[in-house]
């Protein structure tokens, strides 16, 4: 396909309740932020896509509270509706369809709403939605069965809480930089067996913003390019009863396009960090499996032998991950910029050496019904 890299990235600091911003402040602000990093001004973009949620923003037509924020006047606007990396994916589809320039900007109050009255909207309105199922109680299931096919213990999970808390320490944009133990994991308060406080990503506040540009455009930004060198998506059956949570089918399918797409024979090998959607502790393993970097029921010795820790053969979410800062929407956009600093080498204290290659990861639905998969190189 046509060379397409993205130029400018923004974000806002992650925290519990950003209460002097309004969601048009959020907007605003890391619009701002990726103008600036690329070098552009809004003359520069020839599009605009706004991820926003109705659910979240307590609106009808949510999308309409930001899209001057973003610059929108006067040029194409499209708008998504879910997470970050899809409306990302959107993005780069409108640059390869013939636009110079698109800026993505998502956008999350998770402090506004009630995380769990709006997440069991996103079940079946007859059979489970009056169950009271919602994103919580849907993942405790997926934990207990994937922890029950492969013999998997909560202290593997509580593993990755411990190191993902750890690195946020060294990423000032981060909502819960925490220095934990397993132990203090394992104690904390029980919210869905078998998850833990420490266990769940925070409801977090927070704005996030890339410009993807085709290769002429792109070359003149006002630093290096990060090419997309790969990109997919895919989902499976909606209902839980008709999938195995243990096995993320969608993930590997997606993952599998992007590589072939990317040139990826062993992603191992070839990818230097990798930022996923933690949104739960056990979702690091089991992600790791669907996207090829282990067998499957192999994730949680992935953790025990520290593959993925910032020192690791496999730095995975060096950022603190979404389980350190979770701006429903935004968060896998997030993943994608911190692939973006990690190619340049623009990471700070949570930077790794050496990154050629990143790959970034995003879900949408239940227990990751759909997921999308990015991979990004400096050349």
């Amino acid at each position: 396909m046509e060379k397409i890299a993205i130029v400018g990235v923004g974000q806002t600091k992650y925290e519990r309740r950003k209460k002097d911003q309004i969601f048009y402040d959020l907007v605003y602000e890391v619009t701002i932020k990726a103008l600036e990093d690329a070098g552009f001004t809004l003359n520069d973009i020839d599009n605009v896509i706004t991820i926003s949620n109705d659910f979240w923003d307590g609106r009808t037509i949510s999308c309409m509270a930001v899209q001057e924020a973003a610059g929108a006047h006067d040029k194409n606007v499209s708008t998504v509706e879910g997470d970050g990396t899809f409306g990302a994916f959107y993005g780069a589809m409108r640059v390869l369809g013939g636009f110079g320039t698109t800026l993505v900007v998502a956008h999350s109050k998770g402090s506004e709403g009630d995380p769990k009255f709006i997440t069991n909207g996103m079940f079946d309105p007859i059979y489970h939605r009056p169950l009271g199922i919602e994103a919580l109680s849907s993942s405790a299931l997926q934990a207990h069965t994937y922890m029950g096919k492969y013999h998997l213990t909560e202290e593997q999970f509580a593993a990755v809480s411990v190191k993902n808390h750890g690195n946020a320490l060294k990423n000032p944009l981060a909502q819960l930089p925490m220095a934990l133990t397993v132990e203090e994991v394992m104690a904390s308060r029980k919210i869905a067996d078998p998850l833990k406080l420490l266990d769940c990503s925070p409801v977090s506040d927070g704005a996030a913003a890339v410009i993807i540009a085709n290769e002429t455009r792109a070359l003149k930004a006002a630093k290096k390019p990060v090419w997309i060198k790969g990109l997919a998506h895919c989902a499976e059956a909606y209902f839980l009863g008709d999938r195995d949570l243990a096995e993320p089918i969608a993930l590997k399918e997606a993952a599998q396009k992007a590589y072939a797409m990317a040139g990826i024979r062993n992603p191992l090998k070839e990818i230097d960090v990798v930022e996923l959607y933690d949104a739960f502790s056990y979702m690091e393993p089991l992600w790791l499996e669907g996207l090829g970097f282990c067998g499957p029921g192999e994730g949680g010795r992935m953790i025990e032998k520290k593959i993925s820790t910032m020192d690791g053969s496999l730095p995975v979410n060096p950022s603190g991950g979404v389980l350190s800062a979770h701006p429903v929407l935004a968060a896998g956009l997030a993943r994608i910029i911190e692939g973006v600093l990690q190619i340049r080498g623009e990471a700070g204290e949570h930077q790794v050496d050496g990154v050629k290659t990143a790959l970034a990861q995003g879900i949408n639905g239940p227990c990751g019904q759909s997921h999308c998969v990015w991979v990004m190189g400096g050349d």
